[in-house]
């Protein structure tokens, strides 16, 4: 059954770094875009990023433009989220999705993927 698996989380002091994966399995994603959520604890869940795999064209909640990068390697199946200057409030379970199409627009982007990962676990403290 195809899917798609986030990894990477994992205890990183404020100002510190971390990257995360996204892998599709038993699919191709040429011509998907990629999006990164996140929930913290007592939150509603929020868009991160996305990224078109056909394009490479970018979208970012602006909480984090300039700090995370999202990148992708179609070879692989994988998509990236480095994440640099991290604060504690960047903490939460991270998500990824998919969903077929080829704009990054946040709009369509976010708006009811294809496919979730399951969470992996980001914590930002000192």
């Amino acid at each position: 059954q195809a899917h798609v698996v986030a990894s990477g989380g994992g205890l990183v002091q404020p100002g510190g770094s971390l990257k995360l994966s996204c892998k599709a399995s038993r699919f191709g994603w040429d011509d998907y875009v990629v999006g990164w959520f996140r929930q913290a604890p007592g939150k509603e869940r929020e868009g991160v990023s996305c990224i078109s795999t056909r394009t490479d064209s970018t979208d970012y909640a602006p909480s984090v433009r300039g700090r995370f990068t999202v990148s992708r390697n179609n070879a692989d199946n994988t998509v990236y989220l480095e994440m640099n200057s991290l604060k504690p409030e960047d903490t939460g379970i991270y998500f990824c999705t998919a969903k077929r199409g080829l704009s990054a627009r946040s709009d369509y982007c976010w708006r009811l993927p294809d496919y979730w990962s399951q969470g992996t676990q980001v914590t930002v403290s000192p």
